[in-house]
């Protein structure tokens, strides 16, 4: 057995056990095949993780930086009380076109908000509208703006809320100091900042699974 296929085993172990994906997240995956957005959404054990933190957290507002097809939304948004409110940020029309019937199929319309365009350009907007702080952002966009969106998500929450950071470890790439490519650069800078930032203690952890060597940040806003 090669280990990708022992890292995938132990995954649908661990996803059948412990967070099986019902008809909701199953129909989500199937129709962001069928409109050809990359697979490339969290797993079912780290979908459920975002669910527990925003739980331990008793997080009553979400923000999220990527949506792709909603299905880490439906995790998060499944963690609020009726009253909550998850904003989610999607550069792509398609991708939140798509995302906005999953999320309206998992009976969550009415306390997720879906928003299209650049998230550096929809967060100043939201940050017009101040808004209550944010207890839980997650943040699994394009890489190279990773600093940008932490220092944002530092505008938007209040002490003792939490920021989890996706795909920090880039197939390992992220230790090369001298590498050019913007994902490499973006994550890097965006490591650095938790580290060296006053308002900010955190920590990442590498991960391997059915999506292959990676690995998330999570901080806490002090």
């Amino acid at each position: 057995m090669s280990e990708s296929q022992l890292w995938d085993d132990v995954d649908q172990y661990f996803s059948a056990q412990l967070s099986p994906d019902d008809d909701v997240l199953q129909a989500a995956l199937r129709d962001s095949e069928a409109a050809d957005i990359p697979m490339i959404s969290v797993t079912a054990p780290q979908g459920k993780l975002l669910q527990l933190l925003a739980e331990i957290q008793g997080a009553r507002n979400i923000l999220e930086i990527g949506t792709l097809a909603g299905y880490s939304t439906i995790w998060l948004a499944r963690a609020l009380p009726a009253d909550g409110r998850l904003i989610s940020l999607e550069y792509d029309p398609k991708h939140a076109e798509v995302a906005t019937r999953n999320i309206a199929r998992a009976g969550l319309d009415k306390i997720v908000e879906v928003r299209i365009g650049a998230a550096l350009e929809s967060l100043p907007k939201l940050a017009d509208e101040n808004p209550a702080p944010f207890d839980l952002v997650f943040i699994d966009a394009d890489k190279v703006n990773n600093p940008h969106y932490i220092e944002w998500a530092l505008r938007l929450t209040r002490t003792g809320s939490l920021i989890v950071v996706d795909n920090v470890v880039r197939g390992g790439r992220v230790t090369d100091a001298d590498s050019t490519a913007p994902d490499v650069q973006g994550t890097r800078a965006a490591i650095e900042l938790i580290g060296s930032h006053p308002r900010l203690t955190g920590t990442a952890v590498q991960t391997v699974g059915s999506k292959g060597y990676d690995g998330f940040a999570l901080a806490r806003v002090l």
